[in-house]
């Protein structure tokens, strides 16, 4: 009998770990973290993508979790694994519970992501522990506005959204196509002049830069620091928050106090990279709406009812985005370690624990979920979605991301002005099909459209 015991941040019913197999560590070994690691964890190849759409690899990683949790049960599955006591969860609740007791007891300060953050945000707030978390996680929570719906400073960076999404519509009229290329270089324009103002609009040479430490961040401890691209990336950053425009967040920066263990310079390079996500997961939406005429309807009809030019939190247009990194997770692996013994049911678990879980499993776990592999953005409306612990687009407890909502505000401004110009057709391949499951994985780099007859603005 499985023995089991209450546990009150969750006020649900925890188990004590099972043991996998040294098989089965390997299976978890080659179909779940090898992929995850060949695609690039930090940033994205496109080659490796378009190889994993192909071989629909998120679809065989989950159908392996849910056949070893049908052997084991839910509780949680020690991996066989020398010198490390790694544990992969099975269980939504589970996830809910080691979320929730984060950071204090589970910790986001991972060894892995330690090492592969630390190469472009050594003090970053995700892969600190004591008080330069605290506050580093306080001045991101500042200066993002974490707590509103909409960031003080939402007028002036719409304007500047609107600027940027009319010129890349009227360049996709003029080409006949939108595809990946032409998203990325007006989302970063969007992102450079959200940041840091209008002259670093142009500034290409700070994300080369960047990118080229997330690539080095993708072997983690397997690649050596590049010290002086990561020196020439801080004071390039450095000299953008030196000279602040007003109405972008390198101006709140300016007005926030804190301490010398901030290190605001890190901070912003982690919010550059959480942008790069959802340069995907804004792709992914406007297919997604391309195909669903219902969805792309209903989208247009919250628009008509307000004004251009005026921020919005746009409720239905921001759910197609949640539902969109629900089915395809931009943080495949949430990554944490036990910061002390851990009691999971009878057993105590060693401080250094590290904790596993594979999001796509549960964001698209069709034994569980009835909406698991259609699109659905109403469960992020009627309650569906905030009842289950382990649908956590932007992670979740006390560890939720600090930029969601601009994350949402910005990827929701970008659909609805693209919406506002016309309709657009999917036209790369078919990677996805009106009325048919989604597809597990879902390369956007590939993605294309084309831009249909005008319609009448929202």
């Amino acid at each position: 009998m499985t023995e089991t015991m209450p546990h009150p941040a969750t006020s649900r019913r925890v188990v004590r770990p099972s043991q996998a197999s040294v098989g089965e560590t390997l299976q978890i070994a080659t179909r779940v973290v090898v992929p995850t690691v060949a695609i690039g964890a930090v940033k994205r190849r496109p080659l490796m993508m378009a190889l994993a759409e192909r071989l629909q690899i998120d679809r065989s990683a989950i159908r392996l979790l849910q056949g070893l949790r049908r052997h084991h049960g839910s509780r949680p599955l020690r991996l066989a694994v020398p010198g490390r006591t790694i544990v992969l969860l099975l269980s939504p609740n589970d996830v809910g519970r080691v979320l929730a007791e984060s950071p204090d007891t589970f910790t986001s300060d991972t060894v892995e992501k330690h090492a592969a953050l630390g190469k472009f945000q050594p003090h970053g707030s995700l892969i600190s522990r004591g008080r330069p978390r605290l506050e580093r996680r306080r001045f991101n929570e500042a200066v993002l506005d974490q707590h509103r719906p909409l960031h003080r400073l939402a007028l002036p960076m719409l304007a500047r959204i609107d600027e940027e999404c009319d010129r890349l519509a009227a360049e996709a009229a003029d080409a006949g196509v939108l595809d990946w290329r032409r998203f990325e270089r007006s989302w970063w324009r969007i992102v450079r002049r959200v940041v840091f103002g209008d002259a670093a609009a142009d500034d290409q040479d700070t994300i080369a830069m960047l990118d080229a430490l997330r690539r080095s961040g993708n072997w983690a401890y397997l690649s050596p620091g590049r010290v002086r691209v990561r020196e020439a990336l801080a004071e390039r950053l450095s000299e953008h928050l030196a000279h602040a425009e007003n109405g972008t967040l390198a101006a709140a920066i300016a007005r926030e106090e804190h301490g010398t263990q901030v290190h605001p310079t890190d901070q912003v390079a982690h919010w550059l990279f959480a942008f790069d996500a959802a340069a995907l997961a804004l792709t992914r939406t406007f297919a997604l709406l391309a195909v669903n005429r219902g969805h792309r309807q209903r989208a247009r009809s919250e628009l008509g009812a307000f004004a251009e030019g005026i921020p919005e939190e746009l409720p239905y247009l921001r759910a197609c985005v949640l539902e969109s990194l629900r089915l395809w997770p931009t943080t495949p692996l949430l990554l944490r370690d036990t910061t002390v013994e851990t009691r999971w049911g009878p057993e105590t678990l060693p401080e250094g624990t590290s904790f596993v879980a594979y999001t796509p499993l549960f964001h698209r776990d069709d034994e569980r979920l009835p909406f698991a592999d259609r699109f659905a953005p109403e469960i992020w409306l009627d309650g569906t979605a905030a009842a289950d612990p382990a649908l956590v687009p932007f992670s979740g407890g006390p560890e939720r991301c600090p930029g969601r909502n601009l994350v949402l505000f910005t990827v929701t401004s970008v659909l609805a002005r693209l919406l506002r110009h016309g309709e657009y057709r999917l036209v790369s391949g078919r990677p996805l099909y009106t009325g048919r499951p989604e597809p597990a994985t879902l390369n956007p780099f590939s993605l294309a459209f084309t831009p249909a007859a005008n319609v009448t603005a929202a």
